[in-house]
């Protein structure tokens, strides 16, 4: 056996059953003859995207991997994992190598220097006994303390040496930690004495598996839970009390239950300060766990801060809690039901309007009436789209939503999509895509027609970049710079995909559920809707 056999044969062990990849790279074909399906993508960008969305509805336990060639194709990736590690997902990426000798040569691409500062650790196999040393040490990153992308470059040359008749090589089991139990008592005497806590819940939360914990704790302390959109569907949505999620963009109960609060606890969520965290008011106390040492008193002055896994802080304290008794009677669920009532009331009209263009709220309503939520993965992708579904697309289950936005890539969307049906074939997959984003990944139709992994894209389509006239005022003006074009439909169909184009907000459910029922029969589809440019949002700045 040479190297690359060794590699296919660890992951394997590892649970490895398909490769996302573009070619040419020695291992897509060594892979296939060891029953390790290629999944071969447009771009190479997209085949980091199939890998992430993988590992995001595995949490973690299950790792998406992906290859491409070496120079070319490893410099065209640099997008994808940029993203994945903003996100913090755990992908294994092996790009091929011109061969240890042209190491330094210019211009030979470099992977293990350009990465380092988007990967979690990125190296290259030198040798070929050092094969699974190194995969071992990438999948203990993967699988433990942080996630993140590891990348491992193999040369060509290590690739096809001599490796032996057998490998040595045990799959590597997840290490995680809890907090310091001083740290914990505190924090729970912290939560009692607060007549007002809210919790935000991130996506520390999905990978940890701990939704059941966070309930039991958030009905302990009547404390109402917002999201952050990387957190989204980590609380149910239709639970008394979720606030739902809060981004630049949310409910207006995310806004208010934030001001009024007296204590915010923060669980398996960054706290990072950016334009799509939800701003945290001044004057309260802090409370935050995180796994990430680099996260604690970063943005926002802590009165506690606990480390470790999101699952086992929450155990701790559940435990400390209940130890000491419990928690002030509030009404807490009440509130909350008070001023959704209200928001849903004012966005009513938004929501079930029947103007032409269609009303892109009105898309976001239907496709809610249309699908069965509980067995439905959604995703939406950058800019308006994003900020649109993300508040009034209700979850109940962990990860029927894939929330992102650490990094804001146009195009992201559907490769996540296609890798969440890899997970989870048995349910319906939809990503819910602009037209702007449409040209930077609707190629990739075609790769989830040909392989055979079905999902559905809700295109809302009005023309133009929406919202970039105060970026491009001149240009829009002068020379129209913000406006597209395009007729997607009929591109997707000519992809091999079922499309329909829909003018009529009447006519968004039956579409719908006709594109759920070609996805059920193993075709891909897609709903080009077309649609107003809406320039009002659900604003929580």
């Amino acid at each position: 056996m040479n190297v690359y056999q060794a590699v296919v044969e660890i992951l394997k062990r590892e649970g490895t059953e398909f490769l996302s990849c573009f070619p040419a790279n020695p291992l897509i074909d060594y892979a296939a003859a060891g029953d390790i399906r290629p999944i071969l993508a447009r771009t190479e960008r997209t085949v980091i995207n199939i890998a992430d969305g993988f590992s995001r509805i595995h949490n973690g336990n299950r790792i998406g991997v992906c290859c491409m060639q070496a120079g070319p194709g490893i410099e065209n990736a640099f997008a994808g994992v940029a993203q994945a590690y903003a996100d913090s997902v755990p992908v294994l990426i092996l790009p091929g190598q011109g061969g240890v000798s042209r190491t330094d040569v210019p211009p030979e691409f470099d992977a293990s220097r350009n990465y380092q500062h988007v990967t979690k650790w990125v190296a290259c196999i030198n040798t070929p006994e050092r094969a699974p040393e190194m995969l071992r040490r990438a999948y203990q990153m993967l699988r433990s303390g942080t996630p993140g992308p590891v990348m491992l470059e193999l040369p060509s040359d290590v690739g096809s040496a001599e490796f032996g008749d057998s490998v040595d090589y045990e799959p590597v089991r997840p290490v995680r930690y809890g907090p310091d139990p001083a740290d914990v008592d505190r924090a729970a005497e912290l939560l009692l004495a607060a007549q007002r806590p809210v919790i935000q819940s991130g996506q520390g939360v999905l990978y940890a598996e701990a939704t059941d914990e966070l309930v039991e704790l958030a009905e302990l302390l009547q404390a109402p839970v917002m999201t952050t959109l990387p957190g989204k569907s980590s609380f149910p949505e239709d639970h008394p009390l979720s606030l739902g999620c809060g981004t630049y963009t949310g409910p207006a109960q995310v806004k208010h239950m934030l001001a009024q609060a007296d204590c915010l606890f923060g669980v398996g969520t960054s706290f990072t300060r950016m334009f799509l965290s939800t701003p945290i008011p001044p004057g309260k106390t802090v409370i935050h766990a995180a796994l990430d040492e680099r996260d604690l008193n970063k943005d926002l002055v802590l009165d506690q801060a606990l480390m470790g896994d999101a699952k086992l802080v929450l155990q701790a304290l559940l435990a400390a809690i209940k130890a000491r008794g419990t928690a002030t009677e509030k009404d807490s669920a009440g509130k909350v039901r008070e001023l959704r009532s209200a928001w849903e009331e004012e966005w009513g009209p938004k929501l079930n309007s029947d103007e032409t263009p269609i009303n892109p709220y009105r898309v976001i309503h239907d496709l809610q009436q249309a699908v069965d939520v509980s067995n439905t993965i959604v995703t939406a992708d950058s800019g308006n789209p994003r900020d649109q579904i993300s508040p009034f697309y209700m979850t109940c289950k962990p990860n029927t939503y894939i929330g992102w936005g650490k990094s804001t890539q146009l195009g992201y969307s559907l490769g996540l999509a296609i890798g969440a049906k890899l997970a989870a074939p048995e349910k319906l997959v939809v990503n819910f895509v602009g037209d702007a984003a449409m040209g930077m990944c609707g190629m990739d139709i075609e790769t989830s027609v040909r392989s055979k992994v079905p999902i559905l894209t809700l295109l809302i389509n009005n023309s133009a970049m929406g919202g970039y006239e105060k970026h491009l005022p001149v240009a829009t003006e002068k020379y129209g710079t913000k406006f597209l074009s395009g007729e997607y439909a009929n591109l997707a169909a000519s992809l091999g995909a079922w499309s329909v184009k829909v003018t009529d907000p009447a006519d968004i459910i039956p579409a719908i559920k006709d594109a759920v029922e070609q996805n059920a029969a193993g075709r891909t589809a897609l709903v080009e809707c077309i649609t107003c440019e809406e320039r009002q949002f659900s604003l929580v700045r």
